[in-house]
């Protein structure tokens, strides 16, 4: 099976509210588990300096969003789950595309242009307060993208023009180097993603201050913030409008169909405005309170946050580390051993495909081993007990693909992951760049040998 890689990224600036877990955490959530889907998941700390320079504010929200969208079921076993500011490639990557991108494009980015117009009708100087930080965000996004090869970008609709942006900056750096470096990412809209009300009726905002809590102040914080939502003066027996009651809209977002049903009947026939605002509590703090104490104990371990995060950005590096030496070449910044051996024909290619070697160990288990078309030695799986078991990780090993492989990079060696355990290892290199070289010719391994499945 092709699997999609779709790539989120997450700001790291304030607390998640219930908006935020309707609109983007359940959905992006449950899209994850989709076996069709290798889902990337980071949150873009670099972003957050934008916007904040607060470093105890940028800090905690770290810690607070990772913890959310764990608590709200992200199985970081199942997708790549990372800090943005742990992964060196993507600074990296950002200055080589900055030196294909033209100014012109940048300054028709929708952030900036917006900023330049405040300036110009406050009589200031044209770009007044504006770092560099909020010109360059639409190359170091492109980098995020495009340093993962991700296929689809779930954004909303003000972000279209950074998609776009990011492809347009892949094709010319594609052009002027002469390859297909870069995947050129897709757009996902999701029509169909939640907007919810906020306290007074409009979209539900922090820059409103109209926000229901996600976790934060726990069931007594959520309580309060349902009885302030505005409602209409019909009292206690009078018919109510269901359809234009911001407290049916939020009801409905989080009931199976036969609950919605019930409750508009029930504010048709009368229900008092009090009783409604307790049932809708109820409702959400029946969902949310299993995740908010799986929060509660995320938040007091903030070591085994970091410890999940780290695994994430091992994942994440063993794809753009690669991809960056190979940039690297292409851009003439390879290093001069590297270069030199390529000059000389050192590591002879050829079109033989990969192979697999089964054989049984002197203990009598079973093993298998991944060979390049040239003999070089790619991977020794683990030792199995049962033949049986050491053939089916070898079909999975066929149908794998580069794109869905996990390996964890250790400092002179790469450990390959299947469903959470490791399948195998490679012999162990002398240095980095015999490693990262090593990955490279994993991978296209595992891609060739997908193709012939």
């Amino acid at each position: 099976m092709n699997r999609i890689r779709v790539l989120t990224g997450i700001t790291t600036t304030g607390t998640p509210h219930l908006g935020n877990y309707a609109g983007a955490i359940r959905p992006a959530i449950a899209a994850s588990r989709r076996e069709d889907v290798d889902a990337f998941f980071f949150m873009a700390d670099y972003h957050a300096l934008i916007k904040s320079d607060d470093p105890a504010r940028i800090a905690r929200s770290r810690l607070e969003i990772a913890a959310s969208w764990l608590a709200c079921g992200l199985d970081p076993q199942r997708v790549t789950f990372y800090r943005q500011s742990d992964i060196p490639e993507i600074p990296e990557l950002t200055w080589l595309l900055t030196c294909v991108t033209a100014k012109g494009l940048l300054n028709r980015a929708h952030a900036y242009k917006a900023a330049v117009d405040r300036n110009l009708e406050a009589g200031e100087d044209t770009d007044a307060g504006v770092n560099a930080g909020l010109y360059m965000y639409p190359v170091l996004m492109a980098a995020d993208i495009l340093a993962f090869d991700a296929h689809k970008v779930p954004v909303g609709r003000d972000q279209i023009q950074h998609l776009e942006m990011a492809r347009d900056i892949a094709q010319r750096f594609n052009h002027i180097y002469g390859q297909d470096f870069f995947v050129l990412p897709q757009v996902q809209i999701e029509e169909q993603v939640a907007t919810l009300p906020g306290l007074d009726g409009r979209k539900m905002s922090k820059s409103y201050d109209n926000t229901i809590p996600l976790f934060a102040g726990g069931a007594k914080a959520l309580r309060e913030a349902v009885m302030r939502i505005v409602t209409d003066s019909r009292l206690p027996g009078e018919p109510k409008d269901p359809d234009g009651s911001s407290l049916y809209t939020l009801y409905r977002a989080f009931a199976d169909e036969a609950q919605a049903a019930a409750f508009r009947r029930a504010l048709e026939a009368g229900l008092a405005w009090g009783e409604a605002k307790q049932a809708l509590f109820e409702l959400l703090d029946g969902q949310i309170a299993p995740m908010r104490e799986r929060y509660e104990s995320l938040m007091a371990q903030p070591g085994h946050i970091e410890e999940i995060l780290r695994d994430g950005a091992r994942k994440a590096r063993a794809i753009a580390t690669p991809k960056m030496a190979r940039l690297r070449e292409a851009v003439g910044l390879g290093s001069h051993a590297a270069t030199a051996g390529a000059s000389a024909g050192s590591r002879p290619r050829d079109d033989k495909p990969p192979r697999l070697a089964s054989f049984r160990d002197e203990d009598g288990r079973f093993r298998f081993r991944l060979f390049a078309g040239d003999g070089e030695e790619l991977l020794l799986s683990r030792a199995f007990e049962d033949p049986k078991a050491a053939g089916a990780a070898q079909k999975r090993l066929k149908q794998l693909g580069a794109a869905a492989a996990v390996v964890q990079i250790k400092p002179g060696s790469l450990l390959l992951e299947l469903d959470g355990e490791t399948l195998g290892s490679t012999p162990e290199y002398g240095d980095e760049q015999a490693r990262d070289l090593a990955l490279e010719r994993l991978r296209e391994a595992l891609d060739m040998l997908a193709a012939a499945a």
